[in-house]
């Protein structure tokens, strides 16, 4: 490659790292909630509602990595006409519906959201792995393929770029159980206090199908790309080095310090520096080779691996970086300046009830109002409510007149069903507000994700009171 080549790509890498993750939406937020809806039996409305939640799923980050990669291998690859990308394509998304509706409805009989599969060490284990043989793959280790026999015995009954587009369509389902928000827990709601599996079922497809319309779109206007050439083997080290990335995401949920050695190291760098440092590093690793070199050339992989690793390091000090802040408006009365969110009590699963109902009882006595955040570390939309809601000095400053208490639900327990019983907690995250009479308000209640702004007039609903008692 021309070394002005080279340059472009990787001042292209190093602004697209800067401007792209500011531009990736949070996903469904608790105004896409259908459940209401249903309840009230505008069926159709409410499908329309969570068709809209899947697809706005899709463009979340723990989903629409895999959107290029599966989909270009089923639809570029193997299709040789629209049609059959056509076909392909649409084999893909039935096989993540097929999953969806399976785990959903298993999930709202049993009264559990699916997405707390991923609270589990070896689930997070086998898809770091199922991750880095992917990114193998696009590296030039292996090729993805079934054995030649096979193969010709599957193209006699339909073809078997068909059942395998069904089986990766499958496990892209899976893959995007922890993007799961309040549009899939209002049906996962539903379903569990009807008891109807059908319409649940079918509900929970018609979510799994809106996730499934960007797959849908490049598998079948993407059939005439070129099957082979240097820039196809550029695109496939870039989906390599988002594999890898995926993969280290799995391994931060197992391997507690390396999340927070990576947020630690943001953290220090602050919004601007981390940015910067993760463009300047994106700009040396491709020109390093991460994308132009190849791992199948003896003299070029060690140029290649410390590419790779340094746009990977890169890509993840990015995501991490913390989210700037707003100021606070100077005219507005209460705290100002420097105001950070603190948490009264963090509770952990292996913690006894009794330590919870010490700090809401403390709260009754001083008149204080409560605010419970439900979280779990394989939540994405938990993450954004820390990320980019908490940091909010406004948000902060009104956290001040209330008892702040986070229940990590990471690792399910005795202690933390008895509070999602106790408080309705139907799907994560939900923030449940107390008043200072003691009493859980049923609203305002979040459920999802919800930015500074949106949040803030929530808090704002939870008044004061009175607190004095007639003997």
């Amino acid at each position: 490659m021309k070394r002005s080549t080279v340059l472009a790509l990787a001042s292209l890498s190093a602004i697209g790292l800067v401007f792209v993750p500011s531009l990736i939406p949070a996903g469904p937020t608790s105004s896409l909630d259908a459940s209401s809806l249903l309840a009230s039996g505008q069926l159709f409305v409410a499908a329309g509602v969570i068709f809209l939640g899947g697809f706005l799923t899709s463009l979340t980050p723990c989903v629409y990595p895999l959107i290029p990669i599966t989909v270009g291998v089923f639809g570029a690859r193997q299709a040789e006409s629209k049609g059959r990308a056509l076909v392909l394509t649409s084999s893909y998304v039935l096989g993540m519906g097929i999953v969806f509706s399976a785990l959903g409805i298993f999930a709202a009989l049993s009264g559990r959201a699916f997405g707390s599969v991923l609270g589990n060490v070896w689930v997070n284990v086998a898809l770091a792995i199922f991750m880095l043989a992917l990114a193998a793959s696009m590296f030039g280790a292996f090729e993805l393929a079934l054995p030649s026999s096979l193969a010709t015995r599957l193209n006699g009954v339909g073809g078997g770029g068909i059942i395998g587009a069904l089986l990766m369509g499958s496990v892209a389902g899976f893959l995007a159980a922890p993007c799961t928000g309040p549009v899939l827990t209002g049906v996962l709601t539903w379903v569990a206090l009807t008891k109807d599996p059908v319409i649940g079922g079918g509900l929970l497809f018609i979510y799994a199908m809106g996730i499934g319309v960007p797959f849908f779109l490049i598998g079948v206007f993407t059939v005439r790309m070129p099957k082979s050439g240097v820039w196809m083997e550029w695109v496939k080290s870039v989906f390599g080095i988002a594999l890898l990335a995926m993969a280290v995401g799995y391994f931060e949920r197992v391997v507690p310090n390396l999340s927070a050695q990576i947020a630690a190291l943001a953290n220090s760098l602050g919004h601007s520096g981390a940015v910067t440092f993760g463009a300047a590093l994106a700009f040396i690793g491709v020109v390093l080779g991460a994308v132009h070199l190849s791992f199948k050339e003896g003299k070029q992989w060690l140029p290649k691996s410390l590419g790779v690793t340094a746009l990977l390091i890169a890509f993840l000090v990015r995501m991490a970086a913390p989210a700037v802040a707003p100021q606070l408006d100077p005219t507005k009365t209460g705290p100002v300046g420097g105001t950070e969110f603190v948490w009264s009590l963090q509770f952990k699963s292996e913690l006894s009830t009794a330590q919870f109902d010490e700090a809401i009882a403390k709260a009754k006595t001083d008149c204080k109002p409560v605010m419970i955040d439900f979280y779990a570390d394989w939540c994405a939309a938990c993450k954004e409510l820390d990320k980019l809601t908490y940091v909010s000095p406004d948000v902060a400053a009104e956290s001040r007149r209330f008892v702040t208490v986070k229940v990590d639900g990471t690792e399910e327990s005795e202690a933390t069903e008895t509070l999602y019983q106790r408080f309705g907690v139907k799907g994560l995250p939900t923030v449940a507000f107390i008043d200072p009479l003691g009493e859980v308000l049923q609203s305002p209640r979040v459920a999802g994700f919800l930015p500074p702004e949106k949040f803030l007039p929530e808090m704002r609903k939870v008044g004061l009171a009175t607190c004095s008692r007639t003997p």
